[in-house]
Formats: C-alpha cells, sequence, structure tokens
C-alpha cells in the first residue's frame, strides 16, 4: 500500500487549522512533483504546536517530510526563534521568515522560497499545481503542511491506519496537539483527539473553567466563548459548530476571571491590526479600525460603536487575499454575542464587580 492510500484509510487532515484532507495534498503534490515546505512557524497567536514537535519529536517529523516531499524539503521557522535555531543545529535545509502572523501563512512561505516577500499570494488555482502570482511571476509546484501533520503522517505509516483511526471520533480521527495558554497553572501543549470534552482539556493544563474568565478557541482567527459555553463544549467540530467555532489552529486561551475581558480582548485586536502586509483594504484598514471600534467600547465613549463594529467586521470578510481579516472578523463578533452584558456595562461609564473602573480601562488600554 502507498503513502497515499495509507493517509486515505487513516482519515489524517491538516493539523494547521484548515483541516483539510491530507492524502488529497499529498497525492497532488506528488502528481505534480511539488516541493515541500514544512510550516514550523507557530503563526497563530498563542500557538505553541510546532515548537512542541520540532523539540521533541524531530526525527519523526523529518521521516514524515522526507515520506512526503523526498529531497526536496525545506523547513520554515520563525526568524529568531528556538525552533529556528533547533532546526538549523539538526543541519536542516531552513526557510526564515519574518516573525508576523501573516509572514507563515500558506501562501506567504510560498512566495518567500521563491524569492518574493513573505506576504500572502492571491492564487487563481492551488500553488501545488504551480501557477503564477498576481503579477504573473511563476510560481512552481509547491505544498505546505503543517509540522504536527507531517509528524502524524509519519505516525500513520508506522503504526498503521487503524491505529491512527483508534483515536478521535470516526469523522475526526488520530491523535492531536492543543495549546493551552492564560489563566491557567501549567501552560503548555497538551496531547488529547477530537471529542474530548474542552473543560477536560484546559483541568489537563491546571485551568479551571468554573472559576475563570470567558475563553479564546482557535485564536485571532477563532471565537469568544463564554465560561458556561467552553464548559459544556467538545473539542470537536461538531462540539463547536453551536458556538460558531472550530478546532482550527489547536490554540485555548482562558481568560483571566480577576480582569476585564474587554480590556483583555483589546489587546488581540490591537496585535491583529499590528499584523497588516499592507497590501489589502481589509487588513490596512479594516483591521485597525476594528480595534479602533473596540477601544471606544471598552471607554464607553461611543453609543454607536457595537453597530460600526459589526458593520465592519461583515465588510472586511472574504475580501482579503488571504483570510486573516476573516477570522479576526469572527472574532470580534463572537465576542460582542458573548460580552454583549459586559459591554452594556461599559457604555453606561461602569464594569462588573471586581473589574477595573473605567479609569483604569483607559490605562490599561493606552499601554
Amino acid at each position: 500500500m502507498n503513502l497515499v492510500q495509507l493517509l486515505e484509510q487513516s482519515g489524517l487532515t491538516g493539523r494547521g487549522g484548515a483541516a483539510f484532507s491530507t492524502a488529497t495534498k499529498v497525492r497532488a503534490a506528488h502528481e505534480h512533483g511539488a516541493a515541500l515546505i514544512v510550516n514550523a512557524c507557530d503563526g497563530e497567536i498563542g500557538a505553541m504546536k510546532d515548537a512542541y514537535v520540532v523539540e521533541h519529536h524531530l526525527p519523526e517529523l523529518v521521516r514524515g517530510a522526507t515520506l512526503v516531499g523526498g529531497r526536496r524539503v525545506r523547513y520554515a521557522a520563525h526568524r529568531g526563534s528556538a525552533t529556528e535555531a533547533r532546526l538549523r543545529s539538526a543541519g536542516l535545509d531552513v526557510l526564515s521568515a519574518p516573525a508576523r502572523y501573516v509572514s507563515s501563512e500558506e501562501t506567504s512561505l510560498i512566495s518567500l522560497a521563491q524569492g518574493g516577500l513573505a506576504r500572502p499570494m492571491t492564487k487563481r488555482q492551488p500553488f501545488v499545481m504551480g501557477g503564477a502570482d498576481s503579477e504573473g511571476r511563476r510560481i512552481s509546484p509547491t505544498v505546505v503542511l503543517n509540522a504536527e501533520t507531517l509528524w502524524r503522517v509519519a505516525q500513520v505509516v508506522e503504526h498503521g491506519p487503524q491505529w491512527f483511526r483508534s483515536q478521535g471520533l470516526p469523522d475526526e480521527p488520530g491523535p492531536r496537539l492543543v495549546g493551552v495558554g492564560g489563566a491557567v497553572s501549567r501552560p503548555g501543549v497538551i496531547a488529547t483527539s477530537a471529542g474530548i470534552a474542552l473543560r477536560d482539556i484546559v483541568a489537563a493544563a491546571g485551568g479551571d473553567l468554573d472559576h475563570s474568565g470567558p475563553v479564546i478557541v482557535g485564536g485571532l482567527g477563532g471565537v469568544l466563548l463564554s465560561r458556561a459555553e467552553a464548559a459544556s463544549a467538545t473539542w470537536s467540530t461538531e462540539g463547536l459548530r453551536a458556538f460558531g467555532g472550530r478546532p482550527g489552529s489547536g490554540v485555548v486561551h482562558v481568560l483571566d476571571a480577576g480582569d476585564c475581558p474587554v480590556a483583555q480582548l483589546a489587546h488581540w485586536f490591537d496585535h491583529a491590526a499590528g499584523e497588516s502586509a499592507g497590501q489589502c483594504g481589509p487588513c490596512m484598514f479594516g483591521l485597525p479600525s476594528i480595534a479602533a471600534d473596540w477601544h471606544e467600547l471598552a471607554v464607553g465613549s461611543s453609543p454607536v460603536a457595537r453597530e460600526r463594529l459589526q458593520r465592519r467586521a461583515a465588510s472586511v470578510t472574504g475580501r482579503g487575499a488571504c483570510r486573516f481579516p476573516d477570522g479576526v472578523a469572527g472574532l470580534a463578533t463572537s465576542a460582542l454575542r458573548v460580552l454583549s452584558d459586559h459591554l452594556a456595562d461599559h457604555a453606561c461609564g461602569r464594569c462588573a464587580e471586581g473589574h477595573p473602573s473605567r479609569s483604569s480601562h483607559d490605562r490599561v488600554l493606552a499601554h
């Protein structure tokens, strides 16, 4: 049985966020003679899985990458990171990417590998088939797979598809990693699988959803869940769909119950606003505007900021060269829903008991 057949039987999907069939991508890569880029950037805010795989499972990662890409493999990591240093120390061919969210997007890495800037490219067809960018520059066939995905490829080959399917759910099989951070006592990477209660995943990192704030699932491209929603959710596509979320890139961030959630979210939207590649309106103008609207909501200075933010979130969706603006818009929309009552308090110049006063919010948000 060849590699593609093994992957088809295993049901392995990409662990970088899109959850696309790995067998389909590998088949296309082999049919078109595509080079492989291993994405080990941990590009999402709060992500830590790639670093974990490189630190603890590098031989298996290299084996999986070699099975897919043969000798034409490059390992992408953020410039100056410990992951980059480990890959270089192992004598691997490293693609050093700027330490920014958009620079680790799939088409950004392909552009960088082929002499361009680390910016997302609009694609007329999947670059695994080759083609040209929007300026007519030739792009040779290239496939990008996440570091955890390639480690799982090696596991499927070593242990077999049935072993892989013995974990998780029938439609989301196999082990997977989740990075848990924020208000937990042992932040780090948790080994789990689809179908596990989100409460148990947080507890494994030393968190307690009975005494936490809301939970961000999926990072900047994810959603905000209320504490009650997070406590009832399971870690699966179906279990998170009811709340507008999905497992995504495997990031869970628990907000601190002792701090205002509106102020905590402001830092996330500020980060998103600073991550523009400077080439598309939704990123250049839409994301800073979303951040500005959120600040207005936080200090209660505008009675129309909520409606304006809802319109902005809708207007940026589906219009960028990559899906980054869509993800941030989704997070903002979910935050408006979950924090509706809290935002109403802010509009009246007050905050929930135990959170900073309005003047304290001004100081927090200024930083």
